[in-house]
């Protein structure tokens, strides 16, 4: 199988980017299902039930999240009643937090486990994603090889350290969070196809995503500022696409980045 995982999609410039390219990824690289992570959809923080109805009506399967999950309080009202968005599974006292931390899909006559972690590296108090993602894919393993991981963390030292103790036990681990993408993409020696983090997916000329001045000024004088994506501007579009076989080994991680200077043409 061929999943396409879309990084962090910010605001409405990374919804329209996502709009604008993915039929035509898809077709390009006969992608069977795509993955998104959303947490930074609604205007760059957060994500709403319109859209969430949005991402999935323009050809995203399953959405995936992290630190912003709860930064729309709305969501509380539906991400219990949505099977195709998952939330960070490592939260304390998980079977009390409103969501799931794992879904499975089916994919054509296979079925794929998708999975969500939260890194604890400068990202809080959560409990031990490596102990608590070890557990998910093992109960998966009970069910299929399939095993897609979305680890959103702070530090590539815990985005590695979970690649390799994951290698040969999920098929796929992505890391997200830092909005940059990385260049260390690599099937690891048992078959687990890793990269440190797959980029953003929004406005292009900011910084991750996010607009540049505020940013900015809070650098500069050490103040609170009011940070929000833009509504329009140059995007860039940042995925990674993951060959799967019928065993669960993964066969080759490919990252795909459009932008003005990487322009894909439709």
């Amino acid at each position: 199988m061929k999943i396409l995982f879309i990084g962090d999609i910010v605001g409405r410039v990374g919804r329209q980017a996502v709009k604008h390219y993915l039929p035509a990824l898809k077709k390009k690289h006969k992608v069977n299902l795509t993955i998104a992570n959303g947490e930074n959809a609604a205007g760059g923080k957060g994500i709403t039930r319109p859209i969430f109805k949005e991402l999935m009506q323009v050809g995203i399967d399953v959405v995936t999240m992290g630190n912003h999950t709860w930064d729309k309080r709305e969501v509380y009202q539906f991400i219990d009643q949505e099977d195709k968005i998952i939330r960070p599974a490592n939260y304390p006292n998980s079977d009390q937090v409103p969501g799931k931390g794992i879904t499975y899909v089916q994919v054509n006559d296979q079925e794929l486990a998708i999975i969500n972690l939260h890194g604890r590296a400068l990202m809080g108090d959560l409990e031990d994603p490596f102990r608590v993602g070890l557990d998910l894919v093992d109960q998966a393993n009970k069910r299929t090889p399939h095993i897609f991981v979305d680890f959103h963390a702070e530090t590539t030292s815990e985005k590695e350290a979970m690649g390799w103790f994951l290698d040969g036990k999920a098929s796929a681990l992505v890391g997200t969070h830092t909005h940059v993408q990385t260049n260390d993409n690599r099937i690891l020696p048992n078959g687990t196809a890793y990269v440190s983090d797959v980029g953003m997916t929004g406005f292009a000329d900011g910084i991750l995503g996010m607009e540049r001045q505020a940013i900015l000024n809070k650098f500069l004088t050490q103040l609170p500022a009011r940070i929000k994506a833009p509504e329009v501007g140059e995007a860039r579009l940042n995925a990674s696409l993951v060959n799967i076989d019928k065993f669960g080994r993964a066969g080759s991680i490919e990252m795909i980045r459009i932008d003005k200077e990487n322009p894909f043409y439709i």
